[in-house]
């Protein structure tokens, strides 16, 4: 279980940086089809590649909370059917 928070809170570090560089870095990037004036190149990819750390940051601890939650989960309801299966007795 510790494995799991540590790889959650790694990941919630990761896009912490991630989207504090895209502030830091490129605030004004948009789309390029959104963009009303000529935007750098470097400037679009620096935005492209740091969206994408995020999202993949944001999408690893997602599942590492939901593993979390199920296996706690799981715990109290073994816990919950032990101590009822024992007062049936």
């Amino acid at each position: 279980m510790c494995e799991a928070w540590k790889v959650f809170c790694l990941f919630a570090v990761v896009l912490a940086a991630a989207l504090g560089l895209d502030h830091l870095l490129v605030p004004d990037i948009v789309p390029v089809a959104f963009a009303e004036e000529p935007q750098p190149i470097w400037a679009v990819m620096t935005a492209f590649l740091l969206r994408a750390v995020e999202l993949i940051a944001a999408s690893v601890a997602m599942i590492a909370f939901a593993v979390i939650a199920g296996v706690h989960l799981r715990h109290e309801l073994r816990r919950l059917s032990r101590s009822t299966s024992s007062r049936a007795d």
